[in-house]
């Protein structure tokens, strides 16, 4: 955005990965809702595209702000007339430096993930958002214990509706096939085998696109499918190594069938996890799906920036940040302004998007002296996506965030077909989640946007013999 905008002006793409993250096969579903593929391109791409943009790759060692300038880690300085920080998020782990802890959130581990669970026969996924949910969907061949803090899969994105409604897919025996993988991956020539040892795990990969499992071979030693037990309200206490755990003399649990009285675990595992509900189990490999935190460390020092709760750099409705010509935006910013009432911040895809495109528009508007009014993208939060390959639209305040005891909600639901629910506040639709093939988008999202009052239709807005859709046409 900024090259096509500022054809004459130097455009410095600064990054530590060899390849670059394109938005690809875009698509605008409505108003608000947008569908992309997210693929991993070399950046002489990018380069040949826009002759104005210089893609430097080198981390970034230390931005002096008072200087507009920054350090790369390989010894050379940039100055800058504007900065935007796009460094994103790095993963939550539940516990820092143990080998058997693995943190997904990028292609990089993504694939560390998936070499060692060709040799596993029991993992512990922990953990209860986007990435958790595909993941324990997607594994075959190997048991897993998913621990979860709270009653219901899938918290981040729906209710206990939804996650009743999904569970069956995750028992059923044999998953459908796989469709073809759209990402492809590249690497330097040469760096498969010696260099990668030198990025040390905290060294930021790419963020993992929507479809990031697709085509990765996510399959254990054991020949069934699906084996999946979910232990609910519980967080991992402490984790042991086989030796700790051989001398505290306790015993673990072999995986739960349907029959109540859990036996002891005779098999010696390389790892045990520790609940807190009381419960330990053993296993190979423990996958922490904890979400993000925003990857801030490397600019604060010697620099006064404001951070959000979240701990995230905190910016203005134009997307910049405390310092002069600095601005923030994806998952390492936090959304600072007074929010549309059916709009919230999420670290996700989408809104990483809308953010670089709209920060674009606020550095240019910034240096040709306009006025700007926030983006419509940040009227509605909207999000469409797949999980256990079902399309799932989140609309609003789809899980009452914020409405406090205030709301109610209505529900249409057919077994293995669709899920509909609504959130309704004084009679105005503020949100909702949509399972399956709806085809009801468009219309909530225009209902929830003009917030127009529905009390009079009562129970029929969800009524599957009303075409509502060309009702509200």
């Amino acid at each position: 955005k900024l090259a096509t905008d500022f054809p004459s002006e130097d455009i410095f793409l600064m990054t530590a990965s060899p390849v670059i993250k394109a938005v690809t096969n875009f698509r605008q579903v409505s108003k608000t809702l947008e569908e992309f593929d997210v693929e991993e391109q070399p950046s002489s791409l990018l380069e040949n595209r826009y002759p104005n943009i210089k893609v430097i790759q080198s981390a970034v060692k230390q931005l002096k702000s008072d200087e507009h300038k920054i350090l790369t880690e390989d010894g050379k300085e940039y100055r800058y007339g504007k900065l935007c920080l796009c460094a994103g998020a790095k993963p939550k782990l539940i516990f820092e430096g143990n080998p058997y802890v693995l943190g997904i959130r990028d292609t990089d581990s993504a694939q560390a993930f998936q070499k060692n669970l060709a040799q596993a026969e029991r993992i512990v996924v922990v953990g209860n958002g986007g990435i958790a949910l595909e993941l324990v969907y997607e594994i075959q061949g190997c048991e897993v214990i998913w621990a979860i803090k709270d009653k219901a899969i899938g918290n981040t994105f729906f209710d206990a509706g939804a996650a009743e409604f999904l569970i069956p897919k995750l028992t059923a025996e044999e998953g459908e096939t796989p469709i073809q993988c759209k990402r492809t991956k590249y690497t330097m020539e040469g760096s498969e085998g010696k260099e990668r040892h030198t990025t040390a795990p905290d060294k930021m990969g790419s963020a993992l696109g929507p479809d990031w499992h697709e085509g990765l071979q996510l399959k254990g030693t054991k020949e069934f499918s699906h084996k999946v037990h979910i232990e609910i309200l519980c967080e991992v206490k402490k984790i042991h190594l086989q030796q700790e755990f051989i001398q505290l003399q306790r015993t673990s649990l072999t995986f739960p069938k349907e029959e109540k009285n859990v036996e002891p675990d005779q098999v010696l595992w390389p790892v045990y996890v520790e609940l807190t509900n009381g419960k330990i189990y053993g296993c190979n490999f423990i996958v922490s799906a904890t979400g993000v935190v925003p990857n801030v460390k490397p600019f604060l020092d010697g620099n006064n920036f404001a951070l959000g709760e979240d701990g995230g750099l905190a910016v203005d409705k134009h997307m910049h940040t405390s310092l002069p010509d600095i601005y923030a935006a994806g998952d390492i910013c936090t959304a600072s302004w007074e929010p549309s009432p059916v709009w919230h911040q999420m670290r996700l895809w989408t809104q990483a998007r809308q953010m670089g495109w709209y920060a674009a528009k606020c550095m240019a508007a910034d240096t040709l002296g306009e006025s700007i009014d926030l983006d419509f993208s940040f009227e509605l939060f909207a999000h469409v996506t797949k999980f256990f390959n079902y399309k799932v639209v989140v609309l609003g305040k789809y899980n009452a965030q914020g409405l406090g005891l205030d709301h109610e909600l209505m529900l249409r639901c057919t077994k293995g077909q669709e899920y509909v629910k609504v959130v309704m506040q004084n009679g105005r639709m503020m949100g909702a989640v949509l399972i399956g093939e709806t085809d009801l988008e468009e219309t909530f999202e225009n209902l929830i946007l003009n917030q127009m009052d529905l009390s009079a239709y009562g129970e029929d807005l969800l009524n599957p013999d009303i075409d509502i859709e060309d009702y509200f046409d």
